[in-house]
């Protein structure tokens, strides 16, 4: 069990927002979860896809749309969406966005099953 703590004060600092492009960085990799920040620059997208696991995007600064499902959403800062495993999502920054995407591998990771 690795139990390596990581401290970052101010994720949008960290964060680097190409001129044009998205640039992402994995910040933790474990067993159960993996965390990836996003600068993405005005513009630039992510298509929609699917992941076998449920996932969680919080965006940390800038605007956004949002597909999740056959739905589209506002992102802006402060936004939460959860999707659970298999959902089609995808994000199209209108600013200049930072986003932090929380994958969770393992579902029994927490509670040991």
């Amino acid at each position: 069990m690795d139990n390596t703590c990581i401290y970052i004060q101010n994720l949008r600092e960290r964060a680097r927002i190409p001129e044009n492009g998205i640039l992402s960085q994995t910040l933790q990799d474990g067993e159960g979860t993996k965390v990836v920040l996003f600068g993405f620059a005005p513009g630039q997208e992510l298509s929609a896809h699917t992941a076998p696991f449920p996932a969680i995007i919080t965006i940390l600064k800038g605007e956004a749309v949002l597909k999740l499902g056959s739905d589209e959403h506002q992102g802006v800062e402060g936004t939460f969406a959860y999707m659970p495993p298999y959902l089609e999502h995808g994000i199209q920054a209108k600013t200049e966005v930072v986003m932090l995407l929380t994958m969770i591998k393992s579902r029994g990771a927490a509670s040991g099953s």
